[in-house]
């Protein structure tokens, strides 16, 4: 006697019927998709990452892409999984840099604000500022910039969005969201060098 088991009709289509189906809204497919490649997605991240909880976030914006770009997928541009695997690198370097910008940002604040841990008589006046009076300084230089430098350095600065994540979230040129962090850096810095 020979056990018989019905694979599932999801379980037996290719991974380009699965996009071509998830690009017309199948959940279905989207969630064998997922089953397939999610590990692949995650290890993937991870190679770049080396870190779980980064990596895991990567699996979850690239498995949400999938789902939105879907009906963008062009069969003649590869494989499924390699269009997955490429979004996930690209994502996963997005997400790296922008830990390593905020990493050196925090760096530079400390080298700032050592000269006031040390003390000295050789101390600019400046040096003398504690740093909640230098953070008052520069949040106040921060709100005379015009909305669109303001938006853009927040996000950039202080939220660590890299300039491609801001360019997308703000449906705007690449080219003009670097243009405006340099106005409003160079801004930035008039206002805030005399004060400092």
């Amino acid at each position: 006697m020979t056990a018989t088991t019905s694979a599932s009709p999801i379980a037996s289509l290719g991974d380009i019927e699965l996009i071509q189906r998830i690009g017309r809204g199948d959940r279905a497919c989207f969630e064998e998709f997922y089953n397939r490649h999610s590990c692949l997605v995650y290890s993937t991240a991870y190679k770049v990452l080396n870190n779980a909880d980064d990596a895991q976030d990567v699996t979850q914006d690239v498995m949400f892409m999938v789902w939105e770009k879907s009906p963008m997928y062009e069969e003649s541009r590869g494989k499924p999984l390699s269009w997955a695997v490429t979004m996930t690198r690209n994502k996963a370097i997005d997400r790296l840099r922008s830990v390593q910008r905020r990493l050196r940002l925090k760096d530079d604040v400390e080298k700032e604000n050592l000269p006031l841990l040390r003390g000295g008589a050789e101390d600019r006046p400046a040096d003398r500022l504690d740093a909640g009076e230098q953070r008052q300084i520069v949040r106040s230089a921060v709100m005379k910039l015009n909305h669109e430098q303001r938006e853009v350095i927040e996000m950039a600065y202080f939220s660590g969005l890299t300039q491609l994540e801001i360019s997308k979230r703000l449906k705007t040129p690449l080219g003009t969201v670097k243009a405006r962090i340099r106005r409003g850096m160079l801004r930035l810095k008039k206002i805030v060098g005399p004060a400092l």
